[in-house]
């Protein structure tokens, strides 16, 4: 039996168990052989492939936002219309057959927006290129869900079950559990709040199912089933999205309003032009990032090129965006902004200090 037929025998005795106390670790260890399975679905067979097919996309630029939806719903428009680079349109499907990608310049940083092949139902089966798409999408820093306005409901139940079945886990974050295999001692579960979605039976099964005997799991949160079975694989992606409405100058205005009110969504034609400005904040809110302006001794802060880093980041990281060789000799920095403990004056600090939005740095070096 292939892998194929396994999912779908797992599936369907999903769908024939009833949901009750009794059934719940025999579904547990259901959901724990399905999401292996899957896994190993999407592990590309060889390294194969001819050159240029344009899955294999260097990350460039600041950051990296990735567009995806079914075939003929705007995202080559809206890459063509946000960027000099000219992907090919047309009214009929799959006219995008490989990854393209665009370089869009917004508050002073350089965003790499790829333009990927439209998704079609069974993507995560390996169906129309899904492996590569799937590939290209973990490793953006954030999604585009691209939607027709006048099908959206369906074509987004779709995408969100394809992307979901390859471990994308859209707006959500990583479940607070740290998880570590050990040699021997068998397995230690500690938990500092009350579980009411998963229990110490259940765990052990999962664990089981996995065949891990010996571990320590230190649980911070009430996790589901699902959310510890992503944290034993270890590779799911966490990555914020934004679902985007085009199209809209074919709907009534009050399914417009409906959709402009739904959670992350954005409402946009791509066509007419109509409220791209707003999707471009957006999408720079989602990416969560700082600008950092550099200081030479001496001289005025330069304005003009800031340093685009994601929120978080830390003198360290600074340092290594400008110039490898700054760490290793690196003496202190004078840091002036939000970050300083003594705005507006200037704050001696060491790598680990973090950064904050518009801050002024200056880098003393041995």
């Amino acid at each position: 039996m292939g892998v194929l037929e396994k999912i779908k025998a797992i599936e369907e005795e999903m769908a024939r168990t009833q949901k009750n106390k009794a059934t719940e670790y025999h579904l547990g260890l259901l959901k724990a052989k399905l999401a292996r399975y899957r896994a190993e679905l999407l592990e590309p067979s060889s390294k194969g492939g001819k050159p240029g097919e344009g899955f294999d996309v260097q990350k460039s630029g600041d950051a990296r936002v990735v567009l995806i939806g079914f075939p003929s719903v705007g995202k080559s428009t809206f890459l063509s219309k946000m960027t000099n680079t000219v992907s090919e349109a047309a009214s009929y499907e799959f006219t995008t057959l490989t990854a393209i990608p665009g370089v869009l310049e917004y508050n002073g940083a350089r965003i790499q927006l790829l333009d990927l092949p439209g998704i079609v139902e069974g993507a995560s089966q390996g169906r129309g290129r899904g492996r590569q798409v799937v590939a290209v999408a973990k490793t953006a820093d954030v999604i585009i869900v691209m939607l027709d306005a006048t099908k959206s409901l369906e074509q987004k139940r779709l995408l969100e079950i394809e992307l979901d079945a390859v471990g994308i886990r859209l707006n959500k974050r990583k479940p607070d559990v740290v998880f570590k295999k050990k040699t021997g001692g068998g397995i230690t579960i500690n938990a500092t709040v009350k579980l009411t979605k998963i229990d110490e039976k259940n765990i052990r099964t999962i664990l089981q199912g996995y065949k891990i005997h010996n571990c320590d799991l230190m649980i911070r949160e009430d996790i589901t089933i699902d959310e510890f079975i992503d944290v034993l694989l270890g590779t799911r992606k966490y990555i914020p999205c934004l679902y985007v409405y085009n199209k809209v100058d074919s709907v009534s205005l009050e399914e417009i309003d409906r959709l402009a009110h739904l959670e992350h969504s954005v409402v946009i034609s791509c066509e007419m032009g109509l409220n791209l400005d707003f999707l471009m904040d957006m999408i720079w809110e989602y990416l969560n990032m700082v600008k950092i302006y550099t200081k030479k001794r001496g001289f005025h802060p330069d304005l003009s090129d800031p340093v685009c880093l994601r929120k978080g980041a830390t003198i360290e990281v600074v340092c290594n965006s400008i110039h490898r060789s700054l760490v290793p000799n690196f003496k202190y920095a004078l840091v002036w902004g939000k970050s300083s403990r003594f705005a507006p004056h200037a704050q001696k600090v060491s790598l680990n200090h973090v950064v904050q939005d518009e801050d002024v740095v200056c880098i003393f070096t041995k």
